[in-house]
This record gives structure tokens, C-alpha cells and sequence, in this order.
């Protein structure tokens, strides 16, 4: 079960990130010299567990770069898949308490400018490279010439997809199926607290394309940082721990590909990796407007 699950370096490759408890994570250090260290320390552990999937982004700080020089250093490029995604632009500076953190542009001019840095901090070209956070106000789904650009991409070998967020995500995925653009991959928030976009990812396998899930720990909330939860009760029941309910229910979906691991630190990553799966989560389920009100008013720290 380890094979289908990934590491994404959202947490890790920036000072600053919405989970639960990521400044308690970080208390030694947030130089990036320190954020260098831990991520290649979270690469080698997943490495060595059987972890071969590997996530980034443009706008996760440093996260390209440091898992560029690990895949340099280890030499273990032809043995792992990476995907990454364009659309964010970093803008803190290196801050935590930044007002903005990401800027969002899914514009050809933004593609273009990106690409050529994503294979600049990974050595080469990942194996799927995504429209990040694609929702129902991004031009990109009508924009004949960045989709011509994404097509030709495909045509080199990579495999071209999107990730969705916000509680529309079902409709963007559908509105993506139906385009006939150049897509074969999603990766899509799916949790026990919100899986609306279940459905949509079932049809989107079924096409044939490549499903990632993420935030499958709902940035902290499905595990022992959210307290006394019903969740983490009903966890307490199975004698096990909350994250590896959670991460047992995404893996059980059989249209799952891969569940990405947000883990920052060792432990983390190590609980992740032993999923667990107990049965139906269906009475945790959220609304998804509530949820993603939630999620939204989670501190950047």
C-alpha cells in the first residue's frame, strides 16, 4: 500500500503553511539551509519506506529546488515519479507572516514563464506537470492557445492535468472532462470530511486519467493536533490513530491512485504510511461550503 502513497512538499518547502501546528513542525529552524535539510531527511525516510511518488509545485517556496538536488544527489530520478504544477507564483519573501503568500495567474504568459523554471530547479521535466487549483473563475479551460501550448507539452511526454480546490471542485473537473483539452491527470482535496468530489474523480479514472488525492488529513483537522473531535474519538475506538483512518479511506476509493502524505516531519510521515481501514466515515462528512469556509480561515504559520 506504501507504492500508492506520496509525499507532496507543500508544508516543506516554504516557511509558512496552513496545517495544524506547522510552526511547532518547524521550531528549529525556518532558514532555508534548515528547510533544505528536512525535506531531504523526509525524501531519504519515504525512500527507504517504498515511497516513490513525489509532489511540487511552482509556488511551494523551494520545494522544486530541493527535490531537484535530492533526485541529483541520489541519482534516483528513473525510479520515482514527480509531478509538479504551474499557476501559483511564491510571493513571501521567506515569510511566514506575509500578508499574501501566492499569487494566482493561469495565463500562457505565467506557463511560459514558469515551465522553463520548473525544469531549471528539477533537472528536467516532472512526469505530470498541472494547472494549479484550476476553479470555476480561471480562464485556462477557454484559452485556445495555453491549451494548444499544454497539448504540445503532452506531445513531449508529460502528462498534463489539473488540480482543483474549493467547493466546486466537482464542476471543474467535469467542465475539464468535457473539454476535450489535453488533460489525462487530477489531483483533487478529498477527506472524510469532504469527499463531494468523489464522484467526478470515479468518472475521470474511468476515462483514464491519473487521480492524486490531497489534504487527505484536511490540514491537520483529521489528525490528534484537531483535540477532541468525533473523528478522533471514533479513532481512539479503533485503536488507531486518526491520520491513518484517513489515509485508509482515500486509499480504499478504487479510483485512487495515489494519497499524498503532507507530513512534515518523520513521525508524521511514518504514521501516515501505516493506513488503516475500518469501515464507512460517512457520518463525519461536512457540508462542503462549511468545510471549505473552514479550511479558508486557517492561519498561515
Amino acid at each position: 500500500m506504501t507504492a500508492r502513497i506520496g509525499l507532496g512538499l507543500a508544508a516543506l518547502g516554504r516557511p509558512g503553511y496552513i496545517n495544524l501546528g506547522h510552526d511547532q513542525d518547524l521550531s528549529a529552524g525556518r532558514a532555508v539551509d534548515d528547510l533544505r535539510a528536512r525535506t531531504h531527511e523526509l525524501l531519504d525516510a519515504a525512500w527507504e519506506a517504498g515511497v516513490r511518488y513525489f509532489d511540487a509545485a511552482r509556488s511551494y517556496g523551494l520545494a522544486e529546488r530541493f527535490l531537484g538536488e535530492w533526485l541529483r544527489r541520489t541519482g534516483r530520478r528513473d525510479q520515482v515519479t514527480v509531478g509538479s504544477k504551474w499557476g501559483y507564483t511564491y510571493v513571501a519573501d521567506w515569510r511566514a507572516d506575509a500578508d499574501v503568500h501566492e499569487v494566482k495567474d493561469h495565463s500562457l504568459a505565467t506557463f511560459e514563464r514558469q515551465w522553463p523554471e520548473t525544469l531549471e530547479a528539477l533537472g528536467g521535466p516532472p512526469d505530470f506537470y498541472l494547472v494549479h487549483s484550476l476553479t470555476s473563475d480561471s480562464p485556462a479551460l477557454a484559452d485556445k492557445a495555453l491549451l494548444d501550448r499544454l497539448g504540445e507539452l503532452a506531445a513531449e511526454g508529460v502528462r498534463v492535468g489539473l488540480s482543483t480546490s474549493g467547493p466546486r471542485q466537482a464542476e471543474t473537473l467535469r467542465a475539464a472532462l468535457a473539454s476535450n483539452g489535453p488533460f489525462t491527470a487530477v489531483q483533487s482535496t478529498w477527506n472524510v470530511l469532504e469527499p463531494s468530489v468523489g464522484p467526478a474523480l470515479a468518472e475521470a479514472h474511468d476515462a483514464g486519467w491519473f487521480v492524486v488525492l490531497k489534504e487527505a488529513v484536511a490540514n491537520g483537522r483529521l489528525t490528534g493536533r484537531a483535540g477532541r473531535t468525533p473523528f478522533t474519538v471514533f479513532a481512539g475506538q479503533h485503536n488507531a490513530t486518526p491520520d491513518a483512518i484517513a489515509l485508509g479511506a482515500a486509499l480504499a476509493n478504487p479510483w485512487t491512485d495515489i494519497v499524498l502524505s503532507g507530513a512534515t516531519t518523520k513521525a508524521q510521515l511514518e504514521s501516515n504510511l501505516r493506513p488503516v481501514t475500518v469501515g464507512p466515515t460517512a457520518e463525519f462528512v461536512q457540508q462542503r461550503d462549511e468545510y471549505w469556509t473552514e479550511r479558508s480561515a486557517l492561519p498561515w504559520i
